[in-house]
């Protein structure tokens, strides 16, 4: 019986990785073990990331809302209390977008704020 090599699977194998890293700067885009290391650490910084990206994305909320919070005379921590107190649930998601598109609505939800300090 002949021996069984892994031809196809192997090229398979590098196919499906080079084809990942495609477009990638010289030797990572070409050869295999190169190709193989970027992608490895690609998939790494994508996983990384997507924790990180959620981190980023609440610091910008608040950095958002702490300025209009300052336009309106509170601090973040003073308005987001006067909130609390006030019973609103609103997320720093929306808050933020309130913020930086309806400047009205904010600055009648930093009244309510106050007003329950």
């Amino acid at each position: 019986m002949p021996r069984s090599k892994t031809g196809v699977v192997r090229r398979q194998h590098h196919n499906k990785v080079r084809k990942m890293v495609k477009g990638q700067w010289g030797t990572r885009g070409r050869l295999f073990r190169r190709s193989n290391e970027a992608m490895l650490k690609s998939l790494w910084y994508a996983y990384r990331d997507r924790r990180t990206r959620k981190r980023d994305m609440r610091r910008l909320w608040i950095v958002r809302i702490n300025a209009a919070a300052r336009l309106n005379g509170l601090s973040y921590s003073r308005f987001m209390f006067g909130l609390k107190k006030a019973n609103v649930e609103i997320d720093r998601k929306i808050l933020a977008d309130i913020a930086v598109r309806d400047g009205a609505t904010f600055q009648k939800l930093a009244a309510l704020s106050q007003m329950n300090q």
